[in-house]
């Protein structure tokens, strides 16, 4: 047997040294800067002409490609830039950088187009993504004039929110917990500005976006929907630059330049709300706003060696009159370095730091409620160019978590609340990953990986024991889910492990090209998730609780499957994506009836272990040239939740069938466009409709001691009604003289033009006067225009 395993170590091993050194190759690797500000460039197309060997280069600019000895003429394309062509002699490796110059602005009904990094690579294995690029966000409609990037995900195919004013995403029927979002690299737990009406993502800051849907890559784990990765700007490392905007709500200022002697660059970018300006001419004693800020710096060593300091600090408050205060906020931190080792070998260290933490206020009660989450990450990552066939990733991550589920503090000598602090979490997550990407055939690529993460929830406290191990009973002679019975506590030493999770996440997708204008691509990816959001409200607050798995607490674990079509018509100049998923999420939680999580310091008594399923079909059929680009968003899709009794008994939720989740929605459709009309104006639009989300209705009432009772329909049997509006704006810019410095232009909006008041919630009630029972339609925002003034200088 030992003989027959060391034959198949050594044949796999020859088989991969054929792979990749079947012939002797020369490499030319580099990095692809804009000549304007020396940004790098993500996604610019490096080829040898008349070939067909190529890359793509990655997220720092670095691109290597091989060949066999000869004479080539390398060409670098990226969409908005004019192509750069050099002849090389290849005969040895060799390091060329390249700079691209924009293309010229004249309007013509060639040149504008689409960006190229939000088109479907039909080569490339690489599906259920969404890319957005900075500059399409901000040709968007949005509410108030804010430009927000989640907002503008949401137009897209299998994304969807949960109602205006509420924070977060949902994609393809995850909950908003399920989705990892990073900012160059740090985890942002809260994504929303002002209880969610803005996102804390501020477009002048940013370069690139980026959202696997499915088919995430082994590198990200912790997460079973979705992994937006965001990537800030490096910093104008030519020219010192200002960029802001002036609006109804809200300012912003981006201050970016080179430094250190033209070895570095930095940029420095700033936002504030002066909403309270308009509460205090309205002798309103409310408080509401909100500011961030976004740091980042970089330093070249030398030719191999490169540092980055990043981080983001963000801050909301709001505060009804006197008697309610709340402050919420995330502050992320990260050092990098890059390095290269070779033309070939490629490395990313990271060392990161992420919070998120709120604090509420009740002046009547006098005491006020502080909770958090901290998170240290170190990354190391790798890319191996090992030849034009066949790309290796691989690398190690490690994350500390501190989570504070809860102080209360009295406030004042004379407060009734007593202090009181929940039990800290502490717990250690790490992942190993190797992933290849890997062309088999001229038409063929597949990429494929494993992930191995492992989480340890730590001591330092004491745990309940329950009687047959069953925190959560049911009670069959009252017909509920009550506390289980506890019959001791053990307590756990900081350097003991209460317990330990581990999984293998393997991740695969293949791509087969048609024709030069057809693909189809199939995968396959499985993950776990061994943190949550404790939230049994219909969105997210700011005080929704993370826990950690551990003794009671399962980890989630998902698998989906995706099947795909794509294709270019008439010459690039339109593109259709039709994608068909399905995905399971095993130990989904699940809250009986009545349940209470704020302050609860045994949380395992108010869940049950449930599953999810979602499956649906998407559709984006995009206008990549001309005057009008744009694209029609379809998806059709559904998303169910079952949970059984399990080991406390009982019939579960809703007897143990299947039942809408909260972030259902049969149909979602979306139509986006821009039209440039001349070299002065542009106009958009925007038109979503949606299936209203399923909700809980009253179903009838019963009389007890002279009151009346409400009786309630199965859970999430009902909806609200369909949700829809149209947005349209216009861009003015007065002056597009190229050489002039100073560049402004006016943006004038209108949010839901026809003033539709959609339901964020329905509740019922009786009439004091007339003794009848009444429902109450709650709508966050009608008709709501805006004008705002950007500049550049």
């Amino acid at each position: 047997m030992k003989n027959q395993k060391t034959k198949q170590i050594a044949f796999l091993f020859m088989l991969l040294t054929t792979v990749m050194f079947s012939q002797e190759n020369f490499t030319v690797s580099g990095i692809i800067k804009e000549a304007s500000n020396g940004e790098t460039a993500f996604g610019a197309s490096v080829f040898l002409k008349g070939t067909s060997i190529g890359a793509v280069s990655n997220e720092y600019g670095f691109y290597s490609i091989s060949a066999p000895k000869g004479t080539y003429t390398v060409v670098v394309s990226y969409i908005g830039f004019e192509d750069v062509s050099q002849e090389i002699i290849l005969d040895k490796d060799q390091k060329i950088n390249f700079e691209i110059k924009e293309a010229s602005t004249q309007l013509d009904e060639v040149l504008v187009t689409a960006e190229e990094t939000e088109r479907v690579n039909l080569k490339k294995p690489e599906m259920s993504v969404s890319k957005l690029n900075i500059k399409t966000v901000k040709q968007m409609p949005v509410v108030l004039g804010e430009v927000d990037i989640i907002k503008s995900l949401q137009m897209l195919p299998g994304v969807t929110k949960n109602g205006e004013g509420t924070g977060g995403f949902h994609v393809r029927g995850g909950a908003v917990d399920q989705n990892l979002v990073l900012l160059d690299e740090a985890i942002i737990y809260n994504t929303s500005h002002m209880l969610g009406f803005f996102s804390v993502f501020n477009a002048d800051a940013i370069k690139d976006i980026k959202l696997y849907k499915g088919g995430i890559p082994a590198r990200f784990g912790g997460r079973t929907s979705s992994v937006l990765d965001i990537r800030q700007k490096d910093g104008n490392s030519k020219n010192l630059s200002l960029t802001g905007g002036i609006g109804l709500i809200s300012s912003r200022l981006t201050v970016e330049g080179p430094m250190f002697k033209d070895k570095g660059s930095f940029l420095v970018a700033g936002r504030s709300s002066y909403a309270n300006l308009f509460l205090k001419a309205a002798d309103e004693d409310s408080r509401v706003g909100f500011y961030d800020l976004n740091l980042k710096t970089n330093y070249n060593l030398n030719n191999n060696n490169k540092l980055y300091l990043s981080g983001y600090f963000g801050r909301d408050t709001f505060r009804l009159g006197e008697s309610f205060k709340t402050s919420y906020g995330n502050t992320s931190g990260n050092i990098r370095w890059n390095h290269l080792f070779n033309e070939k070998l490629f490395s990313n260290l990271s060392l990161i730091y992420s919070k998120y933490d709120y604090d509420l206020g009740i002046t009547s009660e006098e005491f006020d409620w502080v909770s958090s989450i901290t998170n240290y990450n170190v990354k190391y990552d790798f890319k191996y160019y090992a030849s034009n066939n066949f790309k290796l990733d691989f690398g190690a991550s490690a994350i500390y978590y501190d989570f504070d589920p809860g102080q209360i503090r009295p406030t004042s000598e004379t407060s009734s609340v007593n202090p009181l602090s929940l039990d800290r979490k502490k717990a250690f997550e790490s992942g190993l990953y190797v992933s290849a990407e890997h062309k088999l055939t001229d038409k063929l690529t597949a990429q494929y990986g494993l992930r191995h993460s492992a989480f340890s929830r730590l001591g330092g406290q004491a745990m309940i024991d329950y009687a047959n191990n069953q925190p959560v009973v049911y009670n069959s002679l009252l017909g509920i889910y009550q506390r289980g019975t506890e019959i001791g506590e053990t307590d756990y030493k900081k350097d003991e492990t209460i317990k330990t999770f581990g999984n293998i996440e393997p991740r695969a997708s293949l791509a087969y090209q048609l024709n030069e204008s057809s693909s189809i691509k199939a995968g396959y990816s499985r993950a776990a998730q061994y943190i949550h959001l404790l939230s049994n409200t219909t969105s997210v607050t700011p005080l929704d609780v993370w826990t950690t798995s551990g003794k009671y607490i399962k980890p989630q674990l998902s698998n989906q499957y995706a099947l795909g079509y794509f294709r270019d018509f008439n010459d690039k100049k339109y593109s259709l994506e039709v994608e068909g998923y399905y995905k399971t999420t095993d130990n989904r939680i699940d809250y009986i009836d009545g349940s209470d999580l704020i302050g609860n310091n045994t949380i395992e008594t108010e869940i049950l272990n449930g599953e999810a399923r979602a499956y649906g079909l998407e559709f984006l059929v995009r206008k990549n040239e001309g005057r009008f680009t744009g694209w029609i968003a379809y998806t059709l899709s559904k998303a169910e939740q079952r949970t059984l009794g399990g080991i406390a008994g009982g019939p579960g939720i809703n007897s143990g069938d299947w039942y809408n989740s909260a972030f259902d929605r049969t149909h979602d459709f979306s139509i986006t466009g821009s039209y440039e009309l001349n070299n002065k104006w542009t106009f958009g639009s925007n038109m979503v409709f949606q299936t209203g989300r399923p909700v809980t209705y009253p179903n009838g009432q019963y009389q007890y001691e002279g009151q009346s009772i409400a009786s309630f329909s199965a859970r999430n049997s009902d909806r609200l009604p369909a949700y829809h509006r149209l947005d349209i704006s216009a861009t003015y810019t007065p002056n597009r003289k190229p050489n002039n410095r100073w560049k402004g232009e006016w943006v004038f909006g209108i949010y839901n033009v026809y003033n539709q008041k959609n339901a964020a919630s329905i509740s019922f009630s009786q009439n004091q006067d007339l003794g009848i029972n009444e429902a109450t339609r709650t709508a966050i925002f009608g008709m709501v225009p805006s004008v705002t003034y950007n500049f550049k200088f």
